[in-house]
C-alpha cells in the first residue's frame, strides 16, 4: 500500500517502522510543519491515510481525507464530540472512515471482557465501580479514549448509569474515570468492582506502542476494499 501518515511523533514513527516492515511504502508524512501538503494530495497518491495527530487538528484532517475519497484510519482521541459529523460525511461521500480509541488487539479483547464482566456485575448492587487509566506525560487528552470506551461499556450494562465523569467523585448515575499522567507509561487501564467483603479487578497494561501501531497498520490493510464507517469490532469479526 501507499500510506500517508498524519502525525509524525513517536506513534507515527512506530507505525512507519511496522508498515515498512510489512512491505508498504510511506508516500507522505504530514506534521505541524507541513499541513499544507495534505491539501495537495489526491486519491491517486495514496491508498490510505493513517491519522495519529492531536485533538486540535484531527477533525479537519479527517474531513479533508473523506472529501478527497482517501480511506482514513484514525487513532486520535479527544475530538469525538464531532464524530457524528464525520460519520455523516463519510456516508454522503461514499468514503471510508475507520476509527478506534485503541488499536491494540489485546485492548479490544479487554473491551469485550469489560462488557461481559459489567453484565455479570450489574445486578450486584453492593459493588462500587472504579476505573483508572495511567498514561505518559505527553498524552494531551484526559481521560484517554480507551478509558471512555471502557466506561461506556459499563454504562451500557447498567440501567442505573448514564454518564461518566473524570477525576470526580461520581453520583449514583455516573461511572468515575480516574486519570493519571506519569513518566513514559504507554497505557494501563483498570476496572475494579469493590464491596465491603471483596474486590474483582481486571487490568490491561501495554508494554510499548508496538501493539497499537501494528493494529493500525492491520486496519489500514483491512479497509482497502471497504466503504463506510468502520471500527475494530468490524475487523475482529
Amino acid at each position: 500500500m501507499k500510506i500517508v501518515l498524519i502525525g509524525y511523533g513517536k506513534m507515527g514513527k512506530e507505525i512507519e517502522r511496522i508498515a515498512l516492515g510489512r512491505g508498504h511504502s510511506i508516500v507522505a508524512k504530514i506534521d505541524v510543519d507541513n499541513q499544507a501538503d495534505l491539501q495537495a494530495l489526491t486519491s491517486a497518491d495514496a491508498d490510505v491515510v493513517i491519522e495519529f495527530s492531536n485533538p486540535a487538528s484531527a477533525y479537519a484532517n479527517i474531513l479533508t481525507c473523506i472529501n478527497k475519497q482517501i480511506p482514513v484510519v484514525c487513532g486520535t482521541t479527544g475530538w469525538l464530540e464531532k464524530k457524528s459529523e464525520v460519520e455523516s460525511l463519510t456516508k454522503e461521500k461514499n468514503s471510508t472512515f475507520f476509527y478506534a480509541s485503541n488499536y491494540s488487539i489485546g485492548v479490544n479483547l479487554f473491551f469485550r471482557l469489560n462488557k461481559m464482566l459489567a453484565q455479570l456485575m450489574a445486578p450486584q448492587k453492593e459493588y462500587d465501580i472504579y476505573t483508572n487509566e495511567i498514561h505518559h506525560l505527553e498524552k494531551k487528552d484526559s481521560p484517554s479514549g480507551t478509558a471512555i470506551t471502557i466506561a461506556e461499556g459499563i454504562i451500557d450494562a447498567y440501567a442505573t448509569k448514564d454518564k461518566w465523569v473524570n477525576n470526580e467523585i461520581p453520583a449514583a448515575n455516573e461511572v468515575a474515570i480516574w486519570s493519571q499522567r506519569e513518566s513514559i507509561i504507554p497505557g494501563t487501564h483498570t476496572v475494579k468492582y469493590i464491596s465491603k467483603v471483596d474486590q474483582i479487578e481486571i487490568t490491561h497494561e501495554a508494554f510499548s506502542r508496538e501493539g497499537f501501531a501494528l493494529g493500525a497498520v492491520i486496519a489500514a490493510e483491512w479497509v482497502q476494499d471497504k466503504k463506510g464507517v468502520l471500527g475494530m469490532d468490524d475487523m475482529l469479526k
